[in-house]
């Protein structure tokens, strides 16, 4: 029995070689592929004016993943304000931020959003 694709043919421990590679391709790069944030390790939370067009950025330090207006991210080195101000920089305006559970006052929030 031999492997047939457009313009190849495979013999059948060839095609088990090529299938095994596949397969571990795929696997390793789902390893090393950035994971979002599982709601027991949120450190920040990022409520944005607008939606976000990416579900993913960099800002403060951490690995931020967005969906629509709300923005998550896990703990980072920095004080929350400079993250904030990070973030803003990246996405837009923020309406409300809070680093542990903790919302920044509303005078922060507008250093945050440069205000």
């Amino acid at each position: 029995m031999s492997l047939s694709l457009p313009h190849l043919s495979v013999g059948r421990s060839a095609g088990a070689a090529v299938l095994a590679l596949a397969y571990t391709a795929l696997t390793f790069g789902a390893t090393l592929a950035p994971q979002p944030v599982a709601a027991s390790e949120v450190f920040y939370r990022a409520e944005l004016a607008q939606p976000v067009s990416e579900a993913r950025t960099v800002a403060g330090g951490v690995a931020w993943f967005c969906k629509e207006t709300t923005c998550v991210a896990g703990k980072g080195t920095s004080r929350p304000l400079r993250v904030c101000r990070s973030l803003a920089k990246e996405v837009g305006s923020i309406a409300s931020f809070s680093a542990k559970g903790e919302t920044l006052d509303e005078a922060k929030l507008a250093t945050c959003n440069g205000e």
